[in-house]
């Protein structure tokens, strides 16, 4: 089983990673969702935001623009990460994921592009 994990803001993608109101958590089997949930992670560090979404299970992460330093905290934990992903709805990010049409645009690193 999958579970991806999208930081939303508004009802949409959030700009930057750790900066949400939420995370939107999709459980994915045999490339259908089979559940959502919305979780309000208990640590507000960003640095300690990759522990929490291993400890929910995650396997993979969709974000617009996330700091380089995160970006080695989620390699060590083995997270696969979507990064510079255009803001949209999670509706429309998750079937892009499932559709394999998800691509990382590394230009949108926070640190990188400023």
């Amino acid at each position: 089983m999958k579970r991806i994990a999208i930081p939303i803001k508004e009802g949409k993608l959030s700009e930057y990673f750790g900066q949400c109101g939420y995370y939107e958590i999709f459980e994915i089997e045999n490339n259908s969702i089979q559940a959502n949930t919305l979780e309000v992670p208990p640590v507000k560090d960003i640095d300690k935001l990759p522990d929490w979404i291993v400890s929910q299970g995650i396997t993979d992460v969709i974000a617009h623009k996330i700091d380089k330093s995160v970006i080695s905290l989620f390699s060590k934990l083995k997270v696969n990460l979507f990064i510079g992903i255009p803001i949209n709805t999670t509706n429309i990010l998750v079937d892009d994921c499932l559709n394999g049409q998800l691509k990382s645009d590394f230009k949108i690193i926070k640190g990188i592009t400023g």
